[in-house]
């Protein structure tokens, strides 16, 4: 029987796939790599990877040990799964791993690898990162803005005891008030919820959309030659994403801006994004800031800093319900440092000879 045109292309192009893998397998240097399950053609261990893939690298972890070598496509992938693995990595051969490998979701929804998160390591990392640690979260400028997080943690108590007897879920209102708090210290006010342009529903739909999609597994990162199929839809959410908080950031900026071209050299910074800016009109700066660095760091300030905070928080609290001894003396130890009507202070935070319940608390 005669094969369709379509049918005998694709043979060609598969044998040729095999045949090229086969000569680049031989004249490629030999490794001594970890040990890790065979891989198939083209896919590599694709197969093995589930719906949650640290689920699936966790019992392959089991099997072939705490540090595996697997095969992503075309892209060959180390795995440490224990905590000498990690400490290797992360701090002993820190510098030798701290790039990001180039995946579509930060070219879609990053500023094509514009954020701290997905960046590759070099000069704009470097130089972002030590204009967070300097410009953005100095002790001083943190210091300077407890009020917002007084204000915004006090709303959390009314809003909590209005509903007081109730069923809460308290993650909902944990997000509310980090929201509200990392909005009005990065860019100036509340920008998202009531009377705004961006409903809290859809700013909350957004940021766990983003976590999705940063945490999925995209075939075309791995079998770059299937990208441009978009097998699993992956690259259109991230490119949907992406447009989204373009329309969320652009105006803020352009308000940003406005106030600066008005005020003139009068003009003091009074929130985050305006730092950002005027370091992104300064001619001296060593790696320059474009508008589209400047969406990308405020993008990880909103989305980031909003639900691993409230996470954090909720994650704090259910470990507390859960052992009510720990609970009880940490009640006692606040109400005798605090006391029961005051908001522990930021200084419980950075001064190390307060008790050791106010860091949790905090």
């Amino acid at each position: 029987m005669e094969l369709p045109p379509w049918a005998a292309c694709l043979i060609i192009v598969l044998a040729t796939t095999l045949l090229l893998k086969t000569i680049l397998s031989r004249c490629r240097r030999a490794y001594n790599l970890p040990p890790g399950p065979k891989s198939w053609p083209i896919i590599g261990n694709l197969n093995l990877i589930g719906p949650l893939p640290h689920r699936s690298i966790h019992a392959l972890s089991k099997k072939y040990g705490p540090l595996m070598h697997l095969q992503f496509g075309s892209v060959p992938v180390v795995v440490g799964s224990s905590p000498e693995m990690a400490k290797f990595f992360l701090k002993t051969h820190d510098t030798a791993y701290a790039d990001r490998p180039r995946f579509a979701v930060g070219k879609y929804s990053a500023y094509e690898y514009s954020d701290l998160l997905l960046a590759p390591y070099g000069p704009y990392w470097r130089r972002a990162r030590k204009i967070c640690a300097a410009e953005l979260f100095s002790a001083k400028r943190l210091e300077s803005l407890e009020h917002i997080r007084d204000e915004e943690v006090r709303i959390l108590l009314r809003n909590l005891d209005r509903v007081s007897g109730c069923v809460v879920r308290l993650k909902d209102h944990l997000q509310m008030m980090m929201l509200g708090v990392i909005s009005r210290m990065v860019l100036g006010k509340k920008y998202i919820g009531e009377g705004t342009s961006l409903s809290t529903e859809k700013f909350m739909e957004m940021m766990k959309e983003f976590s999705v999609l940063n945490g999925v597994l995209n075939i075309g990162d791995f079998v770059p030659w299937l990208d441009w199929l978009d097998l699993q839809g992956y690259v259109r959410r991230m490119k949907r994403m992406g447009k989204m908080s373009d329309r969320l950031l652009e105006p803020i900026l352009e308000e940003h801006d406005e106030r600066r071209r008005l005020e003139g050299d009068a003009f003091m910074a009074r929130d985050m994004l305006d730092v950002l800016l005027q370091l992104a009109d300064d001619p001296n700066l060593e790696v320059p800031l474009s508008r589209n660095n400047v969406k990308a760091i405020t993008q990880d300030l909103l989305i980031g800093a909003t639900d691993t905070s409230a996470m954090t928080v909720e994650w704090a609290i259910s470990e507390l319900l859960k052992n009510p001894e720990i609970l009880a003396k940490a009640t006692e130890e606040l109400d005798n440092v605090v006391s029961c009507d005051r908001l522990v202070p930021l200084e419980a935070v950075l001064e190390p000879r307060l008790p050791a319940c106010l860091y949790t608390v905090a």
